[in-house]
Protein backbone atom coordinates (compact mmCIF):
# COMPACT_ATOMS: atom_id res chain seq x y z
CA UNK A 1 0.00 0.00 0.00
CA UNK A 2 2.87 2.27 0.75
CA UNK A 3 4.00 1.72 -2.84
CA UNK A 4 0.61 2.75 -4.29
CA UNK A 5 0.61 5.82 -2.07
CA UNK A 6 4.07 6.83 -3.27
CA UNK A 7 2.92 6.40 -6.90
CA UNK A 8 -0.11 8.64 -6.26
CA UNK A 9 2.03 11.29 -4.59
CA UNK A 10 4.51 11.18 -7.48
CA UNK A 11 1.66 11.56 -10.00
CA UNK A 12 0.20 14.47 -8.06
CA UNK A 13 3.58 16.22 -7.92
CA UNK A 14 4.09 15.67 -11.64
CA UNK A 15 0.67 17.12 -12.49
CA UNK A 16 1.17 20.06 -10.17
CA UNK A 17 4.66 20.74 -11.48
CA UNK A 18 3.56 20.46 -15.08
CA UNK A 19 0.55 22.69 -14.48
CA UNK A 20 2.64 25.38 -12.80
CA UNK A 21 5.32 25.51 -15.55
CA UNK A 22 4.14 27.53 -18.56
CA UNK A 23 4.19 25.64 -21.82
CA UNK A 24 5.98 27.46 -24.65
CA UNK A 25 4.99 26.52 -28.13
CA UNK A 26 7.70 27.42 -30.61
CA UNK A 27 6.85 28.37 -34.17
CA UNK A 28 8.27 26.32 -36.95
CA UNK A 29 11.20 27.97 -38.75
CA UNK A 30 10.13 30.41 -41.46
CA UNK A 31 9.72 28.93 -44.91
CA UNK A 32 12.18 30.34 -47.41
CA UNK A 33 10.30 31.40 -50.52
CA UNK A 34 12.61 31.87 -53.49
CA UNK A 35 12.47 35.25 -55.12
CA UNK A 36 11.48 34.91 -58.74
CA UNK A 37 12.77 37.60 -61.03
CA UNK A 38 9.85 38.47 -63.24
CA UNK A 39 11.89 40.94 -65.24
CA UNK A 40 12.77 39.76 -68.71
CA UNK A 41 16.50 39.45 -69.31
CA UNK A 42 17.73 42.46 -71.23
CA UNK A 43 19.01 41.96 -74.77
CA UNK A 44 20.49 44.21 -77.39
CA UNK A 45 17.92 45.90 -79.62
CA UNK A 46 18.28 48.05 -82.70
CA UNK A 47 15.24 50.34 -82.91
CA UNK A 48 16.34 51.94 -86.18
CA UNK A 49 17.15 48.66 -87.92
CA UNK A 50 15.12 46.92 -90.60
CA UNK A 51 12.94 43.93 -89.69
CA UNK A 52 15.56 41.63 -91.26
CA UNK A 53 18.36 43.12 -89.16
CA UNK A 54 16.22 42.86 -86.01
CA UNK A 55 15.44 39.22 -86.77
CA UNK A 56 19.11 38.25 -87.14
CA UNK A 57 20.10 40.25 -84.04
CA UNK A 58 17.44 38.52 -81.94
CA UNK A 59 18.34 35.06 -83.28
CA UNK A 60 22.04 35.56 -82.53
CA UNK A 61 21.19 36.35 -78.92
CA UNK A 62 18.59 33.63 -78.53
CA UNK A 63 20.57 30.74 -80.03
CA UNK A 64 24.12 31.63 -78.99
CA UNK A 65 25.71 33.07 -75.85
CA UNK A 66 26.81 36.26 -77.59
CA UNK A 67 25.97 39.15 -75.30
CA UNK A 68 28.66 41.68 -76.21
CA UNK A 69 27.55 44.75 -78.18
CA UNK A 70 30.71 44.89 -80.28
CA UNK A 71 30.59 41.18 -81.12
CA UNK A 72 26.99 41.47 -82.31
CA UNK A 73 27.74 44.69 -84.16
CA UNK A 74 30.67 43.04 -85.95
CA UNK A 75 28.55 40.13 -87.14
CA UNK A 76 25.82 42.54 -88.25
CA UNK A 77 28.33 44.79 -90.04
CA UNK A 78 29.73 41.83 -91.94
CA UNK A 79 26.28 40.66 -93.03
CA UNK A 80 25.51 44.21 -94.16
CA UNK A 81 28.65 44.20 -96.32
CA UNK A 82 27.93 40.75 -97.73
CA UNK A 83 24.22 41.04 -98.57
CA UNK A 84 22.56 44.10 -97.01
CA UNK A 85 20.46 41.49 -95.14
CA UNK A 86 18.80 40.43 -98.39
CA UNK A 87 18.39 36.67 -98.18
CA UNK A 88 17.61 35.88 -101.82
CA UNK A 89 20.54 37.76 -103.34
CA UNK A 90 23.07 36.18 -105.65
CA UNK A 91 26.54 37.70 -105.97
CA UNK A 92 26.28 40.64 -108.34
CA UNK A 93 22.83 41.64 -107.08
CA UNK A 94 20.38 39.29 -108.82
CA UNK A 95 17.37 38.45 -106.63
CA UNK A 96 16.87 34.74 -107.15
CA UNK A 97 16.05 31.62 -105.18
CA UNK A 98 18.68 29.30 -103.77
CA UNK A 99 18.48 26.91 -106.74
CA UNK A 100 18.72 29.72 -109.33
CA UNK A 101 22.01 31.24 -108.12
CA UNK A 102 24.45 29.53 -110.50
CA UNK A 103 27.72 31.33 -109.72
CA UNK A 104 29.28 33.41 -106.98
CA UNK A 105 27.97 33.73 -103.46
CA UNK A 106 24.38 33.46 -102.30
CA UNK A 107 22.38 34.82 -99.41
CA UNK A 108 23.09 36.60 -96.16
CA UNK A 109 26.79 35.87 -95.99
CA UNK A 110 27.28 35.08 -99.68
CA UNK A 111 28.00 31.38 -99.26
CA UNK A 112 30.39 30.88 -102.17
CA UNK A 113 32.31 27.62 -101.95
CA UNK A 114 30.48 24.51 -103.14
CA UNK A 115 30.69 22.96 -99.64
CA UNK A 116 29.21 25.97 -97.87
CA UNK A 117 26.57 26.57 -100.54
CA UNK A 118 25.49 22.92 -100.52
CA UNK A 119 25.68 22.95 -96.73
CA UNK A 120 22.89 25.54 -96.69
CA UNK A 121 20.72 23.43 -98.98
CA UNK A 122 21.41 20.18 -97.13
CA UNK A 123 20.75 21.79 -93.74
CA UNK A 124 17.41 23.17 -94.90
CA UNK A 125 16.43 19.85 -96.48
CA UNK A 126 17.19 18.05 -93.23
CA UNK A 127 15.56 20.59 -90.90
CA UNK A 128 12.58 21.61 -93.06
CA UNK A 129 13.53 25.18 -93.81
CA UNK A 130 13.74 27.17 -97.04
CA UNK A 131 17.34 28.03 -98.06
CA UNK A 132 16.07 31.12 -99.89
CA UNK A 133 14.63 32.73 -96.75
CA UNK A 134 16.06 34.85 -94.00
CA UNK A 135 14.85 32.34 -91.40
CA UNK A 136 16.43 29.31 -93.08
CA UNK A 137 19.72 31.12 -93.73
CA UNK A 138 19.92 32.48 -90.18
CA UNK A 139 19.46 28.98 -88.79
CA UNK A 140 22.21 27.63 -91.09
CA UNK A 141 24.51 30.58 -90.38
CA UNK A 142 24.38 29.94 -86.62
CA UNK A 143 24.76 26.17 -87.01
CA UNK A 144 27.34 26.17 -89.80
CA UNK A 145 30.52 24.40 -88.61
CA UNK A 146 32.84 27.28 -89.52
CA UNK A 147 30.73 29.75 -87.52
CA UNK A 148 30.61 27.30 -84.61
CA UNK A 149 34.43 27.20 -84.60
CA UNK A 150 34.74 30.97 -84.13
CA UNK A 151 31.64 31.34 -81.94
CA UNK A 152 33.59 31.09 -78.64
CA UNK A 153 35.58 34.19 -79.65
CA UNK A 154 32.34 36.14 -80.19
CA UNK A 155 30.84 34.79 -76.96
CA UNK A 156 33.87 35.77 -74.89
CA UNK A 157 32.87 39.42 -74.76
CA UNK A 158 34.59 42.61 -73.76
CA UNK A 159 36.59 43.15 -76.94
CA UNK A 160 36.77 45.84 -79.59
CA UNK A 161 35.28 45.64 -83.06
CA UNK A 162 38.82 45.47 -84.44
CA UNK A 163 39.38 42.34 -82.33
CA UNK A 164 36.12 40.73 -83.51
CA UNK A 165 37.00 41.39 -87.15
CA UNK A 166 39.62 38.61 -86.86
CA UNK A 167 37.15 35.77 -86.11
CA UNK A 168 34.78 37.38 -88.64
CA UNK A 169 37.47 37.02 -91.30
CA UNK A 170 38.04 33.36 -90.37
CA UNK A 171 34.27 32.83 -90.57
CA UNK A 172 33.69 34.65 -93.88
CA UNK A 173 37.07 34.77 -95.62
CA UNK A 174 36.17 37.90 -97.55
CA UNK A 175 38.05 38.91 -100.66
CA UNK A 176 37.16 42.60 -100.30
CA UNK A 177 37.03 44.11 -96.84
CA UNK A 178 34.92 47.03 -98.01
CA UNK A 179 32.96 48.96 -95.41
CA UNK A 180 32.23 46.06 -93.08
CA UNK A 181 34.19 47.55 -90.18
CA UNK A 182 32.50 50.95 -90.63
CA UNK A 183 29.11 49.22 -90.71
CA UNK A 184 30.07 47.40 -87.52
CA UNK A 185 30.88 50.66 -85.73
CA UNK A 186 27.56 52.11 -86.91
CA UNK A 187 25.66 49.11 -85.52
CA UNK A 188 27.53 49.41 -82.24
CA UNK A 189 26.25 52.99 -81.90
CA UNK A 190 22.68 51.92 -82.70
CA UNK A 191 22.39 48.97 -80.33
CA UNK A 192 20.66 49.61 -77.00
CA UNK A 193 20.25 47.24 -74.06
CA UNK A 194 16.54 46.90 -73.34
Amino acid sequence: MKMVGNALIASAIAVTTTASVPIFVTSPPPVQIPVVNLEKEKTWKCPECTPEEKYVLAALQEYTKISDRNALATIMGNIQQESKFIANICEGGARVSYTECKSGGFGLIQWTSIGRYKGLGNFCAKYACDPSTLEGQTRWMINEPIFQRVLPQFEGGGQSITYYMKPAYIWLGWGIKGNRENYSYNYSKQLILA
